[in-house]
């Protein structure tokens, strides 16, 4: 990679805005100082926020987007090492607890610029357009206040600058223009659900996928390694470190690293004036037009909460009571079986094929909702634990299991969880390295979700064992993707945001991120989250033009 390189990611230094590369060298970017008043600061660069600093920053707004991690170089930063990646990962501490207490940590937020995206396994699917309405079509959650004709033309939108990889005809669904770019060839891990899906006279298609199966630019195509979700080393995984952040540096955004926001602060008048972020050994004052919080299901409503003042002492855009209410995470189980043949599900990207059956068929299931499931690629590490974990492997037992590694095959659900208003966040009573009360998640299963998860790994099984597998077993309990906490919806009494992602309460408090979800779906919800980002970015474009921002 050269210089000329337009993948290659700045990085901060000293305090400073980065330099963001243009045709003919480096440029240094404008750096806000703390007492200028900007249009948006926006708390998060993940999939929300980072999307958001791009649109608004094109769109001429002065923002300034801060994150609690490192703004890292692919190139230079990150290892084929499972444990160096663990660097990208939230780890600070947090409380969970629940009839079945979520793991934090790697398979569901980050601390990077650009997110969780940064290790995120890049599988990017839409909604299925009842979801939207899912109450008045489908009869089970709440409907969004959108209309999914809208939400198509942003996921097109995300699409094309994520250039992704997929089939030319996507067989569920309503009609769509093929993916930007051809699909990735099948590994055999792929070639297994697709085996079993055909045995079992179902759809199958490869996934749509966020790396790059044909040259960008400078920046060459997925060589498979299969260390997506430890962070991609090459950039040809499009995340928002490199697509939507250095068109954001461009337009004239800054971004700042190691920058953690622990307020929001309210004037007088119940507006929001700025936020209060630990920087460099001291606290700091952001002065603001306008506040985005885009930390995601957790690290935005306990900012909320921890923003409580007296015009506010629940929270922060808390009147319906709902900030930290209606935690969602998506069923995980897997489903995993030995073969004969070799299998070596490390190579290529972890999920390269996929059934959407279950989540476009109503009939035949005793559960609300619906699952995707997909092939699994697990690293030696990641899997030496999941062997640990499910049963209790140590020692030469598993050392004689790891001989296996190579021959085994798996498949996973992304699996609707139901909305119930009794999976919280709320704050605690330790504190965190900065001084402020760390998250209190709670979370249990539905009845419903339960349903959900047996249909699918007693169906994943079947799959397996017609595509030629034996020894199989499943996952007791697995989640991923967080959603939910600050629901958005048409009535201030039941939602905590409107339709634009605006706070009822406060009207230059704007939140953008999954925390927004009113239902999970049965996909992996990063596409989603991007897309409601430009929709709400040209939402705030049509209101300042009317000077109602």
């Amino acid at each position: 990679m050269t210089e000329d390189d337009p993948t290659r990611v700045p990085r901060a230094k000293n305090g400073r805005a980065p330099d963001v590369l243009r045709v003919g060298g480096w440029v240094p970017m404008r750096c806000f100082a703390d007492d200028e008043q900007v249009d948006f600061v926006i708390v998060g660069t993940g999939a929300g926020g980072g999307t958001l600093s791009c649109k608004l920053s094109e769109y001429g707004f002065s923002v300034v987007a801060l994150d609690v991690g490192p703004y890292w170089r692919p190139l230079e930063d990150f290892a084929s090492d499972e444990h160096e990646q663990y660097k990208l990962y939230w780890t600070d501490e947090r409380i969970s607890g629940g009839e079945d207490a979520l793991e934090l940590g790697r398979n569901n937020s980050g601390q990077s610029v650009g997110g969780s995206m940064v290790h995120f396994a890049m599988v990017s699917l839409r909604f299925r357009p009842e979801w939207f309405k899912s109450r008045s079509l489908l009869g089970y959650g709440v409907d969004w206040p959108v209309d999914w004709r809208e939400m198509w033309g942003y996921y097109r939108e995300v699409e094309e600058n994520l250039c992704l990889a997929g089939p030319i005809k996507y067989p569920w669904g309503p009609p769509r223009p093929r993916y930007p770019y051809r699909p990735h060839e099948l590994n055999a891990a792929a070639k297994v659900l697709a085996r079993g899906c055909e045995k079992l006279g179902i759809k199958w298609c490869s996934t749509p996928i966020a790396t790059l199966s044909a040259p960008r630019g400078l920046a060459h195509p997925c060589v498979y390694r299969g260390f997506c979700i430890a962070g991609c080393s090459t950039n040809a995984k499009q995340s928002a470190i490199n697509t939507w952040l250095p068109r954001a540096l461009k337009a004239g955004a800054e971004i700042r690293d190691l920058a953690m926001v622990g307020r929001v602060e309210l004037d007088a008048n119940g507006r929001v004036r700025g936020v209060h972020y630990h920087r460099e050994g001291q606290w700091r004052f952001q002065r603001a037009r306008n506040v985005v919080v885009a930390g995601y299901a957790i690290e935005t409503p306990r900012l909320l909460l921890n923003s409580a003042c007296p015009q506010a002492p629940d929270g922060l855009a808390n009147s319906s009571g709902l900030v930290g209410k209606y935690l969602m995470a998506h069923c995980n189980q897997g489903v995993y079986g030995v073969f004969d043949d070799e299998i070596r599900w490390y190579k290529a990207p972890p999920s390269l094929s996929l059934t959407e059956h279950w989540n476009y068929t109503d009939e035949g299931k005793d559960f609300d909702g619906g699952y995707a499931y997909m092939s699994q690629g697990p690293l030696p590490v990641e899997w030496s634990g999941t062997q640990t974990g499910n049963h209790k492997l140590w020692g030469e037992s598993l050392l004689r299991d790891m001989e296996r590694y190579n021959h085994y095959a798996g498949l996973k659900i992304v699996g609707e969880c139901q909305a119930m208003e009794t999976n919280t966040v709320r704050l605690a009573d330790e504190k965190d390295r900065f001084g402020l009360p760390i998250a209190n998640v709670t979370f249990a299963h539905s009845d419903n979700d339960k349903k959900l998860i047996a249909h699918a790994k007693n169906f994943m099984r079947t799959a397996l064992e017609a595509a030629g597998g034996y020894d199989i077993w499943a996952e007791e309990t697995e989640t991923a993707h967080l959603m939910g906490t600050c629901r958005m919806g048409d009535d201030p009494r039941s939602s905590v945001v409107n339709p634009d992602g605006r706070t009822w309460d406060v009207p230059n408090l704007w939140i953008c991120d999954g925390s927004l979800f009113p239902t999970s779906g049965g996909v992996n919800p990063s596409l989603t989250i991007q897309a409601m980002a430009c929709r709400i970015a040209d939402r705030i474009k049509a209101l300042a033009a009317r000077a109602e921002v």
